[in-house]
């Protein structure tokens, strides 16, 4: 499993390291089964998952073999796709439930 943190994703974990030590159990296991721990997100963030830090704190990432396999990579058109392996998380953004889906 190849695993990317985008800089929003490192910037945000700085911002909020009171809670990296929750963070990093959360990506750890996230990492494990991407699929099991995540929940598809629709709409703008079609192709992509999110999972809960803690009550109001959420993490979005991307998890490659499933984009591919719903056909939800042309949809996010990720830069580097056609370079990236399908087993691939990329960790997109971390913060306040409400603030995240607003970027």
């Amino acid at each position: 499993m190849e695993v990317q943190f985008e800089a929003a994703f490192l910037k945000a974990l700085k911002k909020h390291a009171s809670i990296k030590k929750t963070v990093k159990n959360k990506v750890d296991l996230i990492i494990q089964d991407p699929v099991a721990f995540g929940e598809p997100l629709k709409g703008n963030w079609r192709g992509f998952y999110s999972c809960p830090v803690k009550r109001n704190f959420i993490i979005i990432y991307l998890y490659c073999d499933v984009c591919r396999k719903k056909g939800d990579d042309s949809f996010v058109n990720c830069a580097d796709c056609s370079e990236t392996d399908d087993q691939t998380i990329k960790f997109i953004i971390l913060g306040p439930h409400d603030k995240t889906y607003g970027i």
